[in-house]
This record gives C-alpha cells, sequence and structure tokens, in this order.
C-alpha cells in the first residue's frame, strides 16, 4: 500500500511539473524571440573587442555623411552666391579637398566595421551551432520522443543559424553606423539652424512608429514561414532517410501531399511577408518626401524672414534628411533582426534546457569496476510520449552478475523498455533499477554506460568508414584493437574482401552495407568497448538465418564472463540462457530455464515454443525441390552451391560487398580475394558540374503569373523613376533658394505640392510592387521544390546511396537552391527593373542639364560602380553562403540526432562533437577571410564615393567659370549621375544572386531532368487483373550502382512457384538481400529476362 502511495504522489508531482511546464511554455510562446542583446550571450573576450573596434569603426563611418552636409552647404554657397568665377573656383577646390580627406577617414572606418562585424558574426554563429548540437547530444530520449526530430535540428542549424548570424554580424554594424548618422545630422542641423530643424523633427516619431509596426508584422510573417520550412525538412529528412521503406509500401504521394500542404502554407506567409514589407517602405518614402515638402516650404520662410542663407538651409535640410532617411535604411536591417530574434528562440530555449538525465553531469559514483548485477525493483513507467499508457506497473527482475537473462513475449509486452532502463534512456516513475545493488541514479551516467554494452535490432552506423564506425567502442582504439574486434565479431572476412577494407565508406545510415554486415560491424564496436553488462535488442531478429547464424557465433563468442540481457523474438536463439523470463502487457508471467520452464506444457513460454514451431513448419513447405531444374542447368553449379554453403561464416550474409560465391563468374577472377579488385572511392570522383539551365525555363515555370508579373513590373518602373525626379527636384529646389524674394515665395510652395505628391505615388507604387512580385516568387519557388520533391521520392533506390544524394544533401538543395532561384523572379528582379528604370531617368535628366559634365562623369561610372556594387552587397549581407558551406558539417548533425540512442549508448557525444567541428574548421576560416575582403572593399568603395564626389563638384566648377553651364545644372548632372548609378550598380549588385540563382537552377532541374530508371510514377506497362505470382530469374546479372567491378549475380537463373515459401537459407547464395531488393524493383540489372505472373515488371 505503502508503495502505491509513493507512486501516486510520483505521479501526482509529475503531472503538477508538466502543467507548470506547459504553463511556462504558452507563455514564452506568446514572445517567441529573445531580445536582442541575448543573441550576443556567446560571445567570447576576443568577440568583445571586435565588437567593440568594429562600433567605432561603425560610428566613424556614420559620421562622414553628416560632415559631408557641411561640405555640401559650402558648395551650395560657392555656387549660389554672386561670386566671380574665380572665387567660385577657388572656394569649390578647397572644398574638394576636403573631401578628400572625408574619403580616407570614411575607407579607414568602414573597413574596420564591415570587417570585424562579420569576423564576430561568423565566429559567434559557429559556436551557436557547435552548443546546440552539442545541448541536442546532451539530452534525455524523452526529449526527442516528445520535443524535437532529426529533420527539426537540421533544420535549425543550417537555416536558422544564417538568420541569427545575419541579425548579428555585419548588420549591427549597419545599425550602428545608421545610427550615428542619425544623431551625427541632427547635431550638425541643430547648429546650422535650430528653427528649421525643429520644424522638420515632426517626422521622427512618424518613421519610427512606421519602422517599428513593420519589424513586428514581419517577424510574424516570417516565423510562420521559418515554421513551415522547418516542418517541410522534416518531411524531406524522414521519406529520404526512410526511401526504401516508402518505396515498399507506395507511400510517394502520401509524402508529396503532406510537403505540398506545407510549401502552401509557407507561400502564403511569403506572400504576406512582402506584401507588409512594401506596405512599410511605402509608408516610410511618404513621410520621408512630406518632409522635404514642409522643409522648402519652411526653408524659403527662414530665408525670407531669418537672414538664412541658401546653403544653410541645404545644409539643414539634407542634415536632417540624411539622417531620417537612416532610420528608413535600418528597416532591412530591423527585419534581418527580428527573423533573428524569432530563430533564436527555440535554439536557445534548447540551449538553455537542463536534461533530467545529463551525460555530462561529472557528479555521481565512479569506482573501480562493477560486478554485474542488474536488478529492476518494483519499477513503475510509462513513455514521456504516451503517459496514459503505463508499461510497467511494479515490475520487478534480477539478473546475476556473469549469467545470462533471456526477455521474450509479444510484441509490445516491455522487452525492450527493460534494455531502455537499464541503458538509463529513461528513468522510471516509481521504483529503482539497481547495478550491484546501486541505484543508477547515484553512477555518474557517462561512467556507467561505458560498463554498459548495446546491440539493437537495427543496427545504427554514422557516415564514415567501417574503421571510424568501430572505433566508437572505445576513445583512441589502435588499429590492432580494432582489428581484433572485428575478428571476434566474425566480421574480418567480409571486411578484408572490400577494395578499401577497414577504410571502405559505409554510406548513410551504412546503406552500402547489407544488414548482416551492419550488425557485426555494430558488435565488433560494442566488443571494443569491453563492457561488463552486454544487452541485446533482437539483434538477431531482422536477419535472414545465415545472417543469423553468423551473428549468433559472434554473440556466444562475448557473452561467456559477461552479464547479458537478451531480448528475443526466435526462441531459438535464447535455448542456452541461464534465466528465461516472459513479460506479458508488463508482468513477468514466468521466469526459468528453458528446460524447467518446458515442464509446464501450459505455460506462457510452452505455448510461444509450440507457436513458433507451427510458423517454422509452414515455412518448411518451401524446400530444395522448389528450386527447379531449369534453375541450375549445369551441375557444376549446384556443386559450387555446396561447396559454398560449407564453407565459411562470411559466404551467404546479405552483403553486396563479399559475394564469393565461386560460380558464374567470369574465369580469371578469385572469387576468394575481391580486396584485389581496384574500386575508386566515389567521393573522391570528380562531381559532374550541371548543365546551364535557360532562363526561359524558369519563365515558363512562372507562364501563369505572367499578368501579375505584368503589373508588378509597371509598379517596379514607376517606384523606379521616383528617385532620378527626387534629385531634379531638389537642384531646382537649390537653385529656387537664390532668387528674388517673390519668386522664392512662390516657387517654394509649388515645389513644396510636388515633393509630396512624389511621396504618394511611392505609397502607391512600392507595395504594389512587392505584392505582385512576391506572388511570383513564392509561387515559383513552390512550384520548383514540389516539382524537385516529387522527382526525388520517385528515384531508383541506388541513386540515394550516392553522397551527393543522401536526406542532408538533398535537404540543402530543396532549401537553399529554392530559395536562391528566386533571386530570378521575386523581389530582386522587382528590384533590378526599378533600378533599370532609375538608371535610364536619372542619365536623361543628366544629359539634358549639361553634356560636357555628364561625359566627365560618365568616365567616373567604373568607379561609381565599384562603390555601389559593394555597398549594394553590404546591405543585404555578404554572409549569404553560410548554409552552404556548412553542409558537410550538417550531415554530421544528422547522423548524430538520428543515432541518438547509439551515440548516447556508446557516450560517443565528445566524439560527435569533434566531428562536427572539424568540419565546421573550413567553412569559419572561409567565412573569416570573406569578412576581411568584404571590409576591404567596402573601406574602398567609400574611399571612391567621395573622391568621385570631389571631382565632380571641381570639374562643374571648372565648367561654370568657363560660362558653359549654369550651377544649377551642376546639380542636376550630380543628382541625375548619382541617382542613374545607384540603379545600375544596384542592379549589378544582383549579378551574384543571379549567378547563384543560375546555378541553383541548373541544380535543381539536373534532378528534374534526371530520368528515374525505376520510376514508380511511370503509368506504361502492363497490368494484370490477377497476379500469380510465378517468379523467376532468368539469366539474370547485376551489380551495385557504387559498387561497379563487384559482381553480385553472373548470368542467374532461378525459378519460384506461385504459393510457395522459398527459405533465405536455401538460396542464401544468391544473396538474398539482394534479390529481395530487386523484387521490389529497388535496382535495374544488368540483363533481365524475368516473370512475375505474365510479363516483365518494366
Amino acid at each position: 500500500m505503502a508503495t502505491e502511495n509513493g507512486f501516486n504522489g510520483d505521479t501526482n508531482l509529475h503531472k503538477a511539473c508538466t502543467s507548470k511546464s506547459q504553463e511556462t511554455s504558452k507563455g514564452d510562446e506568446k514572445t517567441n524571440t529573445v531580445p536582442f542583446h541575448k543573441l550576443f550571450v556567446f560571445a567570447d573576450s576576443t568577440d568583445i573587442l571586435l565588437m567593440i573596434v568594429g562600433t567605432v569603426g561603425a560610428v566613424g563611418n556614420g559620421l562622414c555623411m553628416p560632415l559631408m552636409t557641411i561640405l555640401f552647404g559650402d558648395l551650395v554657397n560657392a555656387f549660389g552666391q554672386n561670386q566671380s568665377n574665380n572665387q567660385v573656383v577657388h572656394v569649390v577646390s578647397k572644398v574638394s579637398l576636403k573631401f578628400v580627406y572625408l574619403a580616407v577617414g570614411a575607407g579607414v572606418a568602414a573597413f574596420l566595421q564591415v570587417s570585424c562585424w562579420m569576423v564576430t558574426g561568423e565566429r559567434q554563429a559557429a559556436r551557436i551551432r557547435g552548443l546546440y548540437l552539442k545541448t541536442i547530444l546532451r539530452q534525455d530520449i524523452a526529449f526527442f520522443d516528445v520535443e524535437t526530430n532529426t529533420g527539426e535540428v537540421v533544420g535549425r542549424m543550417s537555416g536558422d543559424t544564417v538568420l541569427i548570424q545575419d541579425a548579428m554580424g555585419e548588420k549591427v554594424g549597419k545599425v550602428l553606423q545608421l545610427l550615428s548618422t542619425f544623431f551625427g545630422g541632427f547635431i550638425i542641423a541643430f547648429v546650422k539652424g535650430w528653427l528649421l530643424t525643429l520644424v522638420m523633427l515632426s517626422s521622427i516619431p512618424l518613421l519610427v512608429i512606421s519602422g517599428a509596426t513593420m519589424a513586428v508584422i514581419i517577424s510574424k510573417m516570417a516565423t510562420r514561414g521559418q515554421t513551415a520550412y522547418a516542418q517541410a525538412a522534416t518531411v524531406v529528412e524522414q521519406t529520404i532517410g526512410s526511401i526504401r521503406t516508402v518505396a515498399s509500401f507506395t507511400g510517394e504521394k502520401q509524402a508529396i501531399s503532406n510537403y505540398n500542404k506545407l510549401l502552401a502554407t509557407a507561400y502564403k506567409s511569403g506572400v504576406h511577408e512582402g506584401t507588409a514589407a512594401g506596405l512599410g517602405l511605402g509608408v516610410v518614402l511618404l513621410i520621408i518626401f512630406c518632409s522635404y515638402s514642409l522643409a522648402v516650404w519652411f526653408g524659403g520662410k527662414m530665408i525670407l524672414e531669418k537672414g538664412y542663407t541658401g546653403g544653410e538651409v541645404v545644409n539643414v535640410i539634407i542634415a536632417v534628411l540624411t539622417g531620417s532617411m537612416s532610420l528608413g535604411q535600418a528597416s532591412p536591417c530591423m527585419s534581418a533582426f527580428a527573423a533573428g530574434q524569432a530563430a533564436a528562440f527555440k535554439m536557445f530555449k534548447t540551449i538553455n534546457r537542463k536534461p533530467e538525465i545529463d551525460p555530462y553531469d561529472m557528479s555521481g559514483k565512479v569506482l573501480e569496476d562493477i560486478h554485474g548485477d542488474v536488478e529492476l525493483r518494483d519499477v513503475y513507467f510509462s513513455y514521456p510520449a504516451r503517459p496514459e499508457e503505463q508499461i510497467f506497473s511494479g515490475f520487478s527482475l534480477s539478473i546475476p552478475c556473469g549469467t545470462t537473462a533471456a526477455l521474450v513475449g509479444e510484441s509490445g509486452s516491455g522487452k525492450s523498455t527493460v534494455i531502455s532502463l537499464i541503458e538509463r534512456f529513461y528513468d522510471p516513475l516509481a521504483g529503482e533499477v539497481l547495478i550491484d545493488g546501486i541505484n543508477l541514479k547515484d553512477f555518474q551516467l557517462r561512467w556507467i554506460r561505458g560498463k554498459i554494452g548495446l546491440v539493437s535490432q537495427e543496427p545504427v552506423l554514422f557516415t564514415s568508414s567501417i574503421k571510424d564506425n568501430i572505433a566508437y567502442g572505445k576513445e583512441d582504439a589502435t588499429i590492432e584493437e580494432i582489428q581484433a574486434a572485428a575478428e571476434l565479431a566474425n566480421a574480418a572476412k567480409f571486411i578484408d574482401k572490400l577494395p578499401q577494407g577497414l577504410d571502405t565508406m559505409v554510406g548513410e545510415h551504412g546503406t552500402q552495407l547489407s544488414g548482416g554486415q551492419k550488425q557485426r560491424v555494430a558488435i565488433a564496436r560494442a566488443i571494443l568497448k569491453d563492457p561488463r553488462i552486454l544487452l541485446l535488442d533482437e539483434a538477431t531478429s531482422a536477419l535472414d538465418a545465415e545472417s543469423e547464424r553468423v551473428v549468433q557465433e559472434a554473440l556466444d563468442r562475448i557473452m561467456g564472463n559477461r552479464t547479458t540481457v537478451i531480448v528475443a523474438h526466435r526462441l531459438s536463439t535464447v535455448r542456452n540462457a541461464n534465466t528465461i523470463a516472459v513479460i506479458h502487457r508488463g508482468k513477468m508471467v514466468e521466469k526459468g530455464s528453458h528446460s524447467e520452464l518446458l515442464k509446464d506444457p501450459e505455460g506462457a513460454y510452452s505455448q510461444l515454443i509450440r507457436l513458433q514451431e507451427v510458423n517454422k513448419e509452414s515455412e518448411q513447405v518451401a524446400d530444395v525441390s522448389e528450386v527447379t531444374p531449369e534453375s541450375f542447368r549445369q551441375s557444376s553449379l549446384r556443386r559450387s552451391m555446396k561447396r559454398s554453403i560449407s564453407r565459411g561464416s562470411s559466404i551467404g550474409d546479405s552483403s553486396h560487398h563479399s559475394f564469393s560465391v565461386a560460380f558464374g563468374l567470369p574465369t580469371g577472377m578469385n572469387v576468394n580475394d575481391s580486396s584485389t579488385v581496384d574500386t575508386e572511392d566515389p567521393s573522391k570522383q570528380p562531381l559532374k558540374q550541371p548543365l546551364e539551365v535557360p532562363i526561359r525555363r524558369l519563365a515558363y515555370l512562372n507562364k501563369p503569373e505572367i499578368p501579375v508579373l505584368l503589373l508588378g513590373t509597371i509598379a517596379a518602373v514607376a517606384n523606379g523613376v521616383i528617385l532620378p525626379i527626387y534629385g531634379l527636384l531638389l537642384s531646382h529646389v537649390i537653385e529656387t533658394f537664390f532668387k528674388p524674394p517673390d519668386e522664392l515665395k512662390k516657387d517654394t510652395r509649388f515645389w513644396a505640392l510636388i515633393f509630396m505628391a512624389l511621396g504618394l505615388a511611392s505609397l502607391l507604387a512600392s507595395p504594389a510592387r512587392t505584392y505582385f512580385f512576391s506572388i511570383a516568387g513564392c509561387k515559383l519557388i513552390q512550384k520548383i521544390r514540389l516539382m524537385c520533391f516529387s522527382k526525388v521520392v520517385h528515384m531508383e533506390v541506388g541513386w540515394f546511396d550516392e553522397p551527393d544524394n543522401s536526406s542532408g544533401s538533398i535537404g540543402a538543395r530543396l532549401s537553399v537552391d529554392a530559395a536562391s532561384i528566386r533571386g530570378l523572379v521575386g523581389d530582386a528582379l522587382a528590384q533590378m527593373v526599378s533600378n533599370l528604370a532609375s538608371a535610364i531617368a536619372g542619365l536623361v535628366i543628366a544629359f539634358v542639364a549639361s553634356w560636357q559634365l555628364a561625359l566627365i562623369m560618365l568616365g567616373l561610372v567604373p568607379l561609381i560602380g565599384f562603390t555601389g556594387y559593394f555597398q549594394a552587397n553590404f546591405m543585404k549581407g555578404f554572409s549569404a553562403d553560410a548554409k552552404m558551406m556548412y553542409e558537410d558539417a550538417s550531415q554530421v548533425a544528422n547522423d548524430a540526432v538520428g543515432s541518438i540512442r547509439t551515440v548516447a549508448s556508446f557516450c560517443a557525444e565528445e566524439k560527435m562533437m569533434q566531428l562536427y567541428s572539424k568540419k565546421c574548421e573550413g567553412p569559419l576560416q572561409t567565412g573569416i577571410k570573406q569578412g576581411l575582403i568584404s571590409g576591404s572593399g567596402f573601406g574602398l568603395s567609400f574611399f571612391l564615393m567621395f573622391s568621385v564626389y570631389a571631382t565632380n563638384f571641381y570639374a562643374g566648377a571648372q565648367l561654370v567659370k568657363h560660362g558653359h553651364v549654369k550651377f544649377s545644372d551642376v546639380f542636376q548632372v550630380f543628382f541625375g549621375l548619382t541617382m542613374a548609378t545607384i540603379g545600375i550598380t544596384q542592379s549589378s549588385s544582383f549579378a551574384p544572386d543571379s549567378s547563384k540563382a543560375k546555378s541553383a537552377a541548373a541544380s535543381i532541374f539536373a534532378i528534374i531532368d534526371r530520368e528515374s530508371k525505376i520510376d514508380l510514377s511511370d503509368e506504361s506497362g502492363t497490368t494484370l487483373e490477377n497476379v500469380k505470382a510465378e517468379i523467376e530469374l532468368h539469366h539474370v546479372s547485376f551489380k551495385y550502382p557504387l559498387r561497379p567491378d563487384i559482381q553480385i549475380f553472373q548470368d542467374l537463373s532461378l525459378s519460384i512457384h506461385a504459393g510457395k515459401v522459398t527459405k533465405q537459407s536455401i538460396c542464401h547464395f544468391i544473396e538474398t538481400k539482394s534479390y529481395i531488393r530487386y523484387c521490389q524493383l529497388f535496382f535495374r540489372l544488368l540483363l533481365w529476362l524475368e516473370k512475375v505472373g505474365v510479363g516483365n515488371p518494366q
């Protein structure tokens, strides 16, 4: 009774904690972001120094623009006031020299700003990736049952960390630069004309409110889209990771349907996000142009009533609007910060999670050794994912050291749960799990797991070599120890026959090895660990009879003198166990040795024995006579088969590497020494570059959206010509400020109204542009992702054995390449159309004003183009390729998280982290180098920009001196060509995006255009009303695609009659696993003439 009360108390406490946790979680979800300063919580001292230096550079760079407004005011006064031409040239020359000084300072400051913030962003993002993976590997198994999965983890590591890096890298420097410009501009404006500045300040609250509102809305939209894409990535990972199962059960349509639903959700979020961004930008531009309107009108009053000069008014207007526009320019950065904060929420929450069962907790008992006594005492347990389903209610079991205990019973009775509790994957809700009489919770987790070896039903191998997989059993294992473990595990023979031996890569999840081979590698790994307690969880149940015999031999070798717990489905494998416990619905109904339990004919164990014997007899209906004489026409083949069956344990397992039966092979080939075959590692083969895809193919996919694109183009052109018109108006306003009072009063009102009209045009054009192009771009991404995924799931299974086609790589291609393609149609295309419109309008304005000065300035266009290219790249971020660079590291994370039980049982968390860190070293160094190069380019761009300004005004002064142009024409050419150059260079800045998009399109269409050799979606071919299931292999030759030098079948013939069962042990020599895969149409045979009922499967 006391026990029951204690259990109920624990249960209630568990429910209360769960309830509280859920309430807290709900509270957190409401905010759904982390505070901005928390993004930098993982910075070290070097990062702090880099951020300080980068901040100083950003502030200095930001002050350069306000200082330029002072020089601009001096130029206006020099040109506008009635001075002699010689005086104009003298004053302008001095101002031009000051522009050169400003250029040097701006160049140095810009370099420090960009390089320092990019480097620290790269470093901190890499640290966050590592900490996130380390925390994930640290979590208890319940976390993976309830809160996350492999696809989500890899998606967050490859996608969300890019968003976080974007929010804590160069964009922070950009915001600091803009803030410096903001404050610097207003300080100068107040010094030059405080009254006019106060009037213009009315625009600031409106700018702040509009910017903040836009950031909040975009953040919500971005979170929805990220969630949908993360779920879609999970579908991709699960589908490709278990593609054989999906293909076997024709689950392709279901997977495609699930994927499409998530893409539809992401499409809606993308369109809403684009519309919100466009509307926000339109409101900001409206406020800015209304500010110009107010400034022009009030500036005229100040000249008339307060004695301001035209230069001072221009100085104040440009200084205030430079400061104000800096807030508008910060809007993209705010969007990046919002996206980064949203992405960091889930990751940081996971990083800060403290697991109940912590492998990194070094507290707890550490003994010299353990004897191996195992006891479960009055255990109550239910799985965290199914808390309402009770597995054990007062379960007890005792296993003395050095003995073998077998757990048998029907599926779902709780046998494997015992294994999980002994490994401490879970803790019981009540009761105790004891080793040598000590509660398992009292031991240091890492130490006690080091004393326990686990071999599971489905052996888990990592994407590395056989040697590396075995070495997970022991840290710093020598090659001799690894070879000895392989020998004990009956794995040495098949490993020696592989072309690369122990260095052979096993493929993703071990797909390059058969079930028997994978299991023996897993056993070798467990042997190397030399555990005191050995746990065998249905270690042979998934194998064919011959593989089971070989694996069982290996297990029998290592079970001596160890406490062994066997979970078995086939009772024949546990007859020699010291104790057999029969478990039924979480209760132990019988316990004893094999002979003791058989004494009760009505006992549960006896009934299980009889049931399996009945099944065995039904299997034996198919005997050797089912293999027709036609199948073995040559007596030499039959003799060879008999010799092969009796020859060695490695012959006949389901490997597709170690087949060595001596029949049907070319004469001259030594079947016992396939290691002589020189098979080049596919991973070392040079990758074929996909053919370039014509843009018209992408345009054809967007054909239904042509009306939308036309409307978007009209809006983009209208949006583009606004900027040159603004420059033209500004030059006319400057001229107006030096007119007589009557004209000045009249003209300032007129130009004020024109500026308001320009603002209203921006409010309409900007959201219209982003809305229409978002529809086209998001629809294209949806179509391409769906087309590519649909094609992928219908590929033959052999295609997925290639390293480039692993679940991690395909997931990255679907994510990154599809998003890159949008650069040809979505926001980038809209901006490019606007920029080209700006360029054409600006050139027309400049040449109409003064063709001489326009030609001089055109000579400087390459320099201006260089500056614009780097500054435009800086605005959108230099770190765009981070996700692709970390693709190999993502595959390591994919392996580790997908095999978390194996990682936990072998205490391999640190080893996986070392491998992940090694994979991250190259991308990290590349990112740092990219930061330094980008910083140099950005600094040089600012130097050239101010130098070009100096040249322009000096040349203009010379033309004014000689009477070729008026001073207003100089400003028209300056503003016209400046706006044109902005348009040209911003368009050219999309060239890398365009190139990347073309490369991405080639990569995607390489998949879409590839014809699957075995395509389930192909509806051609014969269909029958009724299949008799007469199976015949007639003169079949076969090799695995990635092992083309190893012959599996050579001129093989075999017949299996309808309604008959052919035991795998009879035909083990033909590589049973390969045969089954062939019948499932997984691999195309080199030569085929077979019959299923009537006709050929293809």
